[in-house]
């Protein structure tokens, strides 16, 4: 029988010997942030964005990937090397005004997210299997409810590891569009800028929903959780000799899921800008929306593998935006957290994570339309980023919190630039609004 040693993935690094490599097990927080990114709300903006600008804002998917990348190594590797989230390292580190306002933001912005996600995903199946859409938002409301609260730990990463296979349905559906490719070719490695208020608004929505808070919390708080979860694991802290293998496997996980998550999204605008821009569809507002109007352009099939997509990606997407709200709030509060714990252990963050998936349900039911509050949760995941990303690279950068493990170099050059450009974004958005 394998030990708890064989079994944690750190050990099937590439740096570590071993006798039979087992690349998809050292997946895990790197995988799983990067496909919760292309969730239902970021899939309506990819597809207004190819709708609206047709090829034209394919060459976001390239230019982010790289600050994508560099962002959430650094937010893992703020949990591996502390033992604590980003709210944790806040609570301890900084004023308590910061950390306050910070969770906040990110409370209200996951569960409006959640609720629109949760809609859309009724909306999806309303249109596979006509009934009443209020019974579809709540029993994925349950299903999400219970694999975060009933499931095991291990039990629940898997899961979630499985839920990321739902976005092949879209790599699927570009194959399917005529798609001309001299146009792309020269879209994408080429940016045509316009100083337009949708233009950049739109770049903003795209920087929000692909670059989001929620994803920097979710991933430093799953590296924490899994020095628990394994229990040779220590924080780097504390054993600096497991680092090697440790920031390898961060640095695999971290650039394979991230670039799943960014080619996921830019098979979706191209798909959109093939079928929907070519034929003068110009105004997407939902994910449900985008999938209707594919059906009678692009056929049955394009159809069908653009729904069950939704859904699938909903499913994933819902547990991460409530889980990283709880994380956040938890350490905020000095709570018992963590999915490995059982539900006695931790009933104040269970009752987090259920309580915002419940609120998220429950704007649904609203006059609060969640499914118009997409694109502008988008952007203000964007705004938001900023103050977190500027924190996040002050602490990456100390070394009385991370130790040796400091960021330095290309890293920080290259995570500065992400701050930086999202930075910009959101100026030109706001100087073309005022």
């Amino acid at each position: 029988m394998p030990s708890a040693e064989d079994k944690d993935p750190e050990r099937l690094s590439p740096l570590v010997p071993q006798t039979k490599p087992r690349f998809l097990e050292v997946l895990g927080p790197g995988l799983i942030t990067g496909a919760s990114d292309d969730d239902p709300s970021g899939i309506a903006t990819y597809s207004q964005a190819g709708a609206q600008f047709g090829y034209g804002l394919s060459w976001t998917m390239l230019f982010t990937y790289p600050l994508m990348v560099a962002i959430q190594m650094i937010s893992a590797r703020i949990g591996r090397t502390t033992g604590h989230g980003i709210a944790g390292v806040l609570r301890m580190h900084y004023p308590n005004w910061l950390l306050q306002i910070i969770v906040i933001l990110l409370l209200v912005a996951n569960t409006i997210n959640l609720g629109a996600d949760l809609g859309a995903m009724a909306d999806a199946v309303h249109l596979l299997l006509p009934g009443p859409k209020p019974l579809y938002i709540l029993f994925f409301a349950g299903i999400c409810i219970y694999m975060q609260v009933f499931l095991q730990y291990t039990s629940y990463v898997s899961v979630l590891k499985w839920l990321t296979l739902a976005l092949f349905a879209y790599l699927a559906a570009v194959m399917t569009a005529r798609v001309n490719w001299v146009e792309f070719a020269q879209n994408f490695f080429i940016p045509r800028l316009k100083w337009e208020t949708e233009y950049l608004t739109t770049i903003v929505a795209v920087l929000g929903t692909t670059i989001s808070p929620y994803l920097f919390f979710w991933q430093s708080s799953e590296e924490a959780e899994d020095i628990e979860a394994y229990p040779l694991r220590k924080d780097l802290m504390d054993a600096p000799e497991q680092g090697k293998a440790a920031l390898q496997r961060i640095k695999l996980d971290t650039a394979v899921g991230m670039a799943f998550s960014n080619l996921v999204a830019l098979a979706i605008i191209v798909t959109t800008a093939a079928y929907l821009h070519a034929n003068g569809i110009t105004d997407i507002q939902t994910s449900a929306q985008a999938a209707e109007a594919l059906r009678p352009v692009a056929g049955r099939f394009a159809f069908w593998i653009f729904s069950l997509g939704i859904i699938g990606t909903g499913l994933l997407a819902v547990p991460v935006l409530g889980g990283s709200a709880a994380y956040a709030i938890g350490e905020a509060r000095r709570w018992p957290i963590g999915f490995s714990r059982r539900l006695q252990e931790a009933k104040a963050f269970y009752g987090t994570v259920a309580l915002a998936t419940l609120v998220g349900m429950i704007i649904n039911f609203t006059d609060i339309n969640p499914i118009k509050a997409l694109f502008w949760t988008a952007v203000i995941n964007g705004v938001v980023a900023v103050p977190v990303m500027v924190t996040m690279m002050f602490i990456a950068a100390r070394t009385d919190i991370m130790g040796r493990f400091a960021i330095r170099g290309r890293l920080r050059w290259i995570g500065w630039l992400s701050t930086g450009m999202m930075t910009i974004a959101v100026i030109g958005m706001l100087a073309t609004l005022f």
